[in-house]
């Protein structure tokens, strides 16, 4: 389903495939050859969403576009199945696994591996070449991968990444909290501005 959000419609290569299930809004374009498979959703909430040649997105995944941090997907990219991409930049022959999450202000770099349920954090750069192991956390600029059970250790460079100010819109309280009150009236506003939507006829037509 194809959907025009704020005005802004997808571009979609000739070439390229979305599946029927798949949602496409807003400001993103496809390049030729790219396909999007069935439940995946990509969307500009507030910054496009730029998918280049030969990419896969596979079913199930989430690619968000948002103010401040669009998405940018090089060439020859996997995301796989229930990945989340929100506000990232992916570069050209990355492979995102099946679970991955890549959040607001990270880079992957050229031919790096995120592997199944790896993590790259908020404003974390993961150089190219690079491997999140399954399950691992890449936090931090320069960027440390951190098993999970390294809790603190990844608490300690990713309290400094501005986590609620990146990806929610407020301030880290003096207690180190988040105001999640703040954050959710935020968040009601931006997804409020898609009842406006139109939808557009299928790729098909």
């Amino acid at each position: 389903m194809l959907i025009e959000h704020e005005g802004r419609r997808p571009q979609i290569a000739s070439s390229a495939y979305v599946a029927p299930t798949a949602v496409i809004s807003g400001g993103v374009t496809i390049g030729e050859d790219s396909r999007v498979l069935f439940g995946a959703v990509v969307t500009d909430d507030g910054g496009g969403v730029e998918i280049g040649d030969h990419c896969v997105i596979m079913e199930h995944a989430l690619v968000r576009g948002r103010e401040g941090h669009p998405v940018r997907i090089g060439h020859n990219v996997l995301i796989g199945p229930f990945c989340h991409v929100n506000g990232a930049e992916i570069e050209e022959g990355a492979f995102i696994a099946t679970g991955a999450s890549i959040f607001p202000g990270a880079r992957v770099g050229r031919r790096a591996e995120v592997r199944i349920h790896g993590v790259v954090h908020v404003n974390s750069d993961l150089p190219s070449g690079a491997v999140v192991p399954i399950g691992w956390v890449a936090v931090g600029r320069p960027c440390q991968v951190l098993p999970p059970e390294a809790h603190d250790r990844i608490w300690s460079i990713q309290r400094e990444l501005d986590f609620p100010g990146t990806v929610l819109g407020v301030p880290r309280g003096a207690d180190g909290s988040t105001p999640m009150s703040d954050a959710m009236a935020g968040y009601a506003e931006l997804f409020g501005r898609h009842r406006s939507d139109r939808i557009l006829a299928r790729q098909d037509g």
